[in-house]
């Protein structure tokens, strides 16, 4: 296998348990005291499961295979809305993940990289995320690849 040599591709239902199987990854790091990890992780299945059965118009699953032997590393789930304040079109990273022990490959900047580049093909005006706070790893990476904080979200449990 060579090291970076990658494809991405539009998500068919073949890779559906790969990436429903990534999904632990979303809550592999410290959570908020108030966040269960057995309940984010059924909540992201649930809505992904969502995204790849029903194909919304406005959603874009990726995956990136290793070149050389097909194997797959990680996905990108893209999502076309329109900005709240201005109405510009937005793509908003829903979901990436890598696979597990392929960290620090470039998988997740390939991907990001993969999602700058559709969104300027779709004549998009901002490229955006949410990350949790214990997520140290993938905000140190998005932070390099130029993201900034635009809306902080705040919560306070009522239980």
């Amino acid at each position: 296998m060579s090291d970076n040599v990658f494809q991405i591709r539009l998500a068919s239902p073949d890779d559906d348990d790969f990436i429903i199987g990534l999904v632990p990854r979303f809550v592999d790091f410290p959570l908020p005291a108030w966040r269960r990890r057995n309940e984010c992780i059924e909540g992201i299945r649930k809505d992904i499961a969502g995204h790849l059965e029903d194909s919304p118009a406005n959603s874009f699953i990726f995956v990136l295979v290793d070149a050389d032997s097909g194997r797959r590393l990680g996905f990108i789930h893209l999502q076309k809305n329109r900005d709240f304040f201005n109405g510009r079109s937005n793509v908003h990273i829903s979901d990436l993940a890598v696979a597990p022990g392929q960290d620090g490959r470039g998988i997740g900047r390939a991907l990001l990289d993969h999602a700058r580049e559709w969104a300027s093909a779709h004549h998009c005006h901002m490229l955006t995320l949410a990350v949790f706070p214990g997520n140290e790893r993938a905000r140190k990476m998005y932070e390099a690849a130029g993201f900034g904080v635009d809306l902080l979200r705040m919560a306070l449990p009522l239980d």
